[in-house]
């Protein structure tokens, strides 16, 4: 099967798990296939799939994430010893693992085609990865906390693992507790990647965006925790601050001394 046979495959296998939509009508142009696909696998609850479609999407979205270009983390030049920044799609990024910005559900964004991390990260991951997060949640027995940390294969992702962490939500004003909560996620995710010895981790912005924490506050953190972090001898020697927008790549920048 080319790319457009296995998008179909998929779509079709997706409707015929819910017979409601069974009578959907399948659009012809890829991008609004596209689209369809990524919503049924937002809305699908984690469960078990046959290994057929299982085989027929990872090939497909190994394919897509090609398509789009992959980013190694040996082709980046360092903007300060051991520490990197990096604007692009982190689901393109080859590392060791990347950090999901997840919320206390943990299995992640079930809104069609949001534009949250979140929802980006287990879309291209595939349908695995909900699935084994909803198996630590059913070991946990409760929500996620914020600022700990969470870690899963990456499945179809060119990173190996993700690392998932809740940060704080922000109503008003950023309190000391919301400092110290985001700060624990970097230390948590780096607590974590130290513990399965993994040498090379991607952070997004954690917190920003969707949870409304003021972007310049939470760069600050985030560097200053990297930083401490660093200091010490662990496995972890390599830290990417990926960035999305050019507000936050700007941020970054000028607390990094590349400005």
């Amino acid at each position: 099967m080319n790319q457009s046979e296995k998008r179909l495959f998929l779509i079709q296998s997706l409707l015929n798990e819910r017979p409601s939509c069974q009578k959907q009508m399948i659009p012809t142009d890829a991008e609004r296939q596209k689209i369809l696909l990524r919503g049924l696998m937002n809305v699908r609850r984690p469960a078990r799939i046959g290994t057929e479609f299982l085989q027929v999407q990872d090939e497909y979205l190994q394919g897509e994430t090609a398509a789009k270009g992959i980013t190694d983390i040996d082709n980046l030049t360092p903007i300060q010893p051991g520490v990197y920044l990096w604007q692009g799609d982190i689901t393109t990024l080859k590392c060791d693992a990347i950090v999901n910005a997840a919320n206390s559900g943990m299995t992640g964004c079930y809104y069609p085609n949001h534009r949250c991390i979140d929802n980006a990260i287990h879309t291209f991951a595939g349908v695995e990865l909900r699935l084994a997060c909803e198996e630590l949640m059913e070991q946990q027995g409760h929500p996620e906390p914020a600022g700990q940390a969470k870690i899963t294969p990456a499945f179809n992702l060119p990173c190996k693992y993700v690392l998932h962490t809740v940060g704080p939500i922000i109503d008003g004003r950023v309190t000391k507790e919301d400092e110290e909560l985001l700060a624990s996620c970097y230390r948590s995710c780096l607590e974590l990647a130290a513990k399965n010895s993994l040498e090379s981790v991607a952070f997004c912005c954690i917190s920003t965006g969707e949870f409304h924490f003021p972007n310049e506050q939470a760069a600050q953190i985030a560097v200053e925790t990297v930083k401490q972090f660093m200091n010490r001898k662990t496995s972890v020697k390599k830290v990417i601050f990926n960035v999305f927008k050019d507000l936050d790549k700007a941020i970054y920048e000028k607390l990094l001394g590349a400005a």
